[in-house]
């Protein structure tokens, strides 16, 4: 099950937006340094016309992370439209948000040893 989160973070993906997550995938993604982003309101990539060619930004990031906090997302579609939507930030905890601000758990571990050499 890990693999799905490494595979993520192996291609460089930095955040992945879904409905809803698993409690391992959450947490793996993190552990990878990837950002799990929620869906609000009832918002999903069909309702939202999703078809993967669409450009989008994330907002709300530049200060402190918050456990479950709001993040906004701007949806520009091939057309120039844009949409904006709040999605859930999925980092559940404090230790969690630890380990995504060191890009996953093994950068946090080995930066602890480094210090504590």
């Amino acid at each position: 099950r890990d693999w799905a989160a490494k595979g993520t973070s192996l291609l460089g993906v930095k955040a992945v937006i879904a409905e809803s997550y698993e409690r391992i995938h959450r947490s793996n993604l993190i552990g990878m340094g990837v950002l799990p982003l929620e869906f609000k309101n009832g918002y999903n990539s069909k309702k939202l016309s999703l078809t993967g060619m669409e450009l989008f930004s994330l907002t709300g990031l530049e200060g402190k992370i918050k456990p479950k906090m709001d993040i906004n997302l701007k949806i520009t579609y091939n057309n120039n439209t844009t949409k904006s939507i709040k999605l859930t930030c999925r980092i559940d905890t404090e230790n969690e948000i630890k380990y995504y601000m060191n890009k996953g758990i093994l950068h946090y571990v080995l930066r602890g040893m480094m210090n504590n050499a």
